[in-house]
């Protein structure tokens, strides 16, 4: 917004830091949607068969813009307070509608959310609290749909500017992709559990599996420092913000489409079988099944077999 308004003589940036203190006043979950559709990729917004394939302005007046198309894989957007819609490529001129940003209620008229669908989804319809994952603070994704959502000018912070839209994205990405340093938090979960159910077997010092559990920490703490390294080299901006380390981001971000995979087959190697073919916990409850089951699928003497049965749960 700064560099914007340098050129443009905009106010985008004194729009966007009221917004940020109503945000902070308030303590808002704000989603960024920025990933358009795209439809044929080898094609830019204006040259697409159907404009609504990139978030566009299809009405001005003096109140403010109208807004249509769609965001799509919209992590956690249900359960933001507001939506900040934003360019997902390089504009050029022939693209000027669809150099939008701005900020919307995640309610606002017009905004309609297609919930996307997840493995296992179904479990959370069953009963018990075993089988249905993290059904209180699990994570969904969803489609944003935009038909003709109005924007406010007051909440309008690129209106136009095609020619800034490259920069954006880059800087988005490169927040985004430093952002991930979260995914060693899950990691750190899954360490555990892993080394939990090596107990719950009864091999935990056996040296093959501390040699997968050093590793699965090595590879976590990696995606880490990347992160942190990237925010420890990050730079002074006019606006008087800082903005992390471009490379150190990408590195980061390299890290997350690799290690975890590791990570995670790993536990699963450490887990056993049982992680893909536990019977359910209807059959646990179960008056016949029951029994067997816990005859059966018990581990090391002193581990009750409903916590191997939950630690499994969580490992998959």
């Amino acid at each position: 917004h700064f560099e914007i308004d340098e050129k443009h003589g905009t106010d985008y940036h004194k729009r966007f830091l009221e917004f940020v203190k109503m945000v902070q006043q308030e303590n808002l979950v704000i989603g960024g949607a920025m990933t358009d559709p795209k439809g044929d990729r080898s094609k830019g917004p204006s040259e697409q068969d159907d404009p609504d394939l990139f978030t566009r302005i299809v009405d001005t007046d003096e109140k403010g813009v109208y807004v249509s198309g769609a965001k799509a894989h919209q992590t956690g957007c249900i359960n933001s307070h507001w939506i900040i819609l934003m360019p997902t490529i390089r504009l050029t001129e022939a693209d000027k509608d669809w150099a939008i940003v701005g900020a919307i209620p995640a309610d606002a008229k017009g905004v309609t959310y297609i919930y996307g669908r997840q493995s296992c989804d179904t479990r959370s319809m069953e009963e018990g609290d075993i089988d249905d994952g993290n059904a209180k603070f699990g994570g969904q994704e969803a489609l944003i749909i935009l038909d003709r959502v109005f924007i406010p000018w007051d909440k309008v912070f690129m209106h136009g500017e095609y020619e800034f839209a490259s920069m954006l994205v880059e800087r988005f990405t490169c927040y985004h992709r430093r952002s991930y340093v979260c995914k060693t938090g899950l990691g750190d979960v899954l360490i555990g559990a892993a080394a939990t159910i090596a107990d719950y077997n009864g091999i935990p010092k056996v040296s093959h599996i501390k040699d997968k559990i050093i590793e699965m920490t090595h590879l976590n703490e990696t995606i880490f420092a990347a992160g942190i390294a990237s925010s420890h080299q990050g730079h002074k901006m006019k606006s008087g913000v800082y903005l992390n380390d471009d490379m150190l981001a990408q590195v980061c971000k390299h890290n997350v489409t690799r290690f975890p995979y590791e990570i995670s087959r790993l536990a699963q190697d450490i887990a056993g079988g049982l992680v893909v073919t536990l019977p359910s916990e209807k059959d646990f409850r179960h008056p016949e099944a029951g029994p067997l089951l816990k005859k059966y699928l018990a581990g090391r003497k002193g581990v009750d077999v409903e916590n191997r049965m939950r630690i499994l749960r969580l490992i998959e």
